[in-house]
């Protein structure tokens, strides 16, 4: 309050950038809003898994500026994205505190509002015609797992070719890797495996231990539960988040009772 008496008491005018420098503006702004996001839906250390204020502050953030830049798709996107992700938040953890994965989750408990909400700024972003963006294209895939009433019938093929078209525009590691499990879902774990395999010495990927886990998960259906355990294990030294490390120790722990050992 004080910094904002301190402006007004020195004329300083507030008004609304143009052209290029509005883009770059914006850019940062939809960016540290998703970081927020995220920080709250899949917390980076500590004890739990997510941080539920932070994603509303996010989503509330996002509201807000849709409200203030409404010809903007990619700011409806990020909207879109946000609402979406979070209606799983509640379905995402067990009432002890352990992740979920998206294949066990109770769809029954994702939040119809949000997914509503979600579903009508993605609508809206696309009604504007113009090319969709690295948010609005996160939506659209979000909301093909919102539509879906199960993991079998999720149109996993339209979710691969939404990560490719996203590469096209945003093209990352991180992206590869998600193409590579809607790969292996709509075309078989061989297949994302191979995916999986040419990102094993990607500089950006060495301490990111989403890599081992889902390459761990793509073994383990191909029945390699060897290979599946050190992966599962590579990946829990990896994460700092104590509750996803407990998942995957349990997930190698599981292959070892498969195989015996």
């Amino acid at each position: 309050m004080r910094a904002k008496r301190s402006l007004a008491a020195a004329h300083v005018p507030f008004e609304m950038p143009a052209g290029p420098e509005f883009t770059a503006r914006l850019s940062s702004v939809l960016e540290v809003i998703y970081l927020v996001f995220n920080e709250g839906y899949s917390a980076t250390a500590g004890e739990d898994l997510v941080r539920p204020a932070l994603c509303n502050e996010a989503m509330r953030l996002g509201r807000i500026l849709a409200g203030l830049t409404p010809e903007q798709a990619e700011v409806h996107g990020l909207a879109a994205l946000m609402e979406i992700q979070a209606s799983r938040l509640t379905a995402r953890v067990s009432p002890s505190g352990q992740p979920v994965l998206l294949t066990e989750q109770d769809r029954g408990r994702w939040d119809r509002v949000l997914i509503t909400r979600g579903l009508a700024a993605l609508a809206r972003a696309e009604s504007l015609g113009t090319t969709l963006g690295p948010y609005a294209l996160q939506a659209a895939i979000a909301a093909c797992h919102a539509r879906a009433r199960s993991v079998e019938e999720t149109d996993w093929s339209r979710i691969a070719a939404l990560y490719e078209a996203l590469a096209e525009i945003s093209p990352s590691p991180v992206v590869e890797l998600n193409r590579a499990v809607a790969v292996s879902r709509a075309y078989g774990p061989a297949a994302g495996l191979e995916l999986v395999d040419a990102l094993t010495d990607v500089p950006v990927l060495k301490g990111y231990h989403l890599l081992p886990s889902v390459r761990g998960d793509l073994l383990e259906q191909l029945g390699r539960r060897t290979e599946a355990r050190a992966e599962f294990e590579r990946a829990a030294s990896l994460t700092r988040n104590e509750r996803e490390q407990a998942l995957l120790l349990a997930r190698a722990a599981a292959c070892g009772r498969e195989l015996g050992t």
